[in-house]
């Protein structure tokens, strides 16, 4: 992304989480001129809201692949800040499709340790965010009590979850927290008269 926004055309700054969207804003004041915002979902979106940027872009089908099918091949370059561990699958469709990108590892996931986590007594759900954490809780905290519910934010973190072999028991709606935290309630607390909470 040229700060003049010269080129073939002003930049698609293209995002695809609020952590992604917090290093951009601590590091750049303003977005230069004419730079177009794209977001994986709401929850992108309204962090990028948040630090004033103007959002032109949220797919219906928020995920990566629904992203990279959404972006207009309008001959703007795109500039992808990613983290180090994302998933190759936006930058595979929009080169397929011709579109310029640069990636730019914009932040690390750190882990907390390698030690096992026990909980005593068992949570009632684990609540799964992303592939790193699916890959986390895999590794430091099973095997899960049966009990334990695992819920996942989306349907790609689920499938994530069940490649590091966890059960997945919740998938939210949308892809944010209240999605999420909606779900794992109705789940642990339905309602005995239409089976969803009340």
């Amino acid at each position: 992304m040229r700060p003049d926004g010269a080129g073939t055309g002003a930049a698609w700054l293209v995002v695809t989480s609020a952590t992604a969207v917090r290093v951009v804003a601590g590091r750049v004041p303003r977005l230069p001129a004419g730079v177009r915002v794209a977001c994986v979902g709401e929850a992108t979106a309204r962090a990028a809201r948040e630090a004033g940027w103007p959002v032109d872009l949220v797919p219906d089908d928020e995920s990566a692949a629904g992203l990279a099918a959404a972006l207009p091949a309008d001959g703007r370059p795109v500039f992808f800040p990613r983290s180090e561990i994302a998933a190759t699958t936006l930058i595979d469709r929009l080169r397929a499709r011709g579109i310029v990108v640069s990636e730019v590892v914009a932040y690390r996931t750190v882990g907390t340790g390698g030690d096992p986590i026990v909980l005593d007594p068992p949570p009632d759900a684990v609540l799964v965010t992303s592939g790193s954490v699916a890959r986390q809780v895999a590794a430091r905290m099973t095997p899960l009590d049966p009990r334990t519910h695992v819920a996942c934010i989306g349907p790609s973190t689920a499938d994530a979850a069940r490649a590091a072999g966890l059960p997945v028991h919740v998938v939210a709606a949308g892809r944010s927290a209240e999605a999420l935290l909606d779900a794992v309630v109705e789940t642990l607390h339905p309602n005995p008269r239409t089976g969803r909470s009340s």
